[in-house]
């Protein structure tokens, strides 16, 4: 009951437009950095999405929320990177459903 519930949040998180093209663009990172290390800046999405930061900001909080994403602080700046274990909790979930 509690994975159902996790998933659940994840999709509502997801479900927001901005914060799935934020998931995307860190999941996309993640797959061309062979040494699973690669991250995304904040600014990185302020630019792309064309949103400014308070916005960004919030969009960041609820993915950590739903345990999609992590972040790492070094001063006034701020790293996303792909939680792992979620990431493959949504891919056995898709994948039970196409069996």
């Amino acid at each position: 009951m509690a994975d159902s519930r996790q998933l659940a949040k994840a999709f509502k998180a997801l479900s927001n437009p901005n914060r799935l093209q934020i998931f995307q663009e860190i999941m996309r990172r993640r797959q061309l950095d062979s040494k699973d290390v690669c991250g995304c800046a904040l600014t990185d999405f302020i630019n792309s999405l064309n949103v400014g930061a308070p916005t960004v900001s919030h969009h960041i909080k609820e993915l950590v929320n739903a345990d999609l994403i992590r972040v790492e602080r070094n001063g006034k700046f701020i790293t996303c990177f792909l939680n792992e274990e979620m990431s493959l909790r949504l891919k056995d979930f898709f994948a039970a459903r196409e069996q």
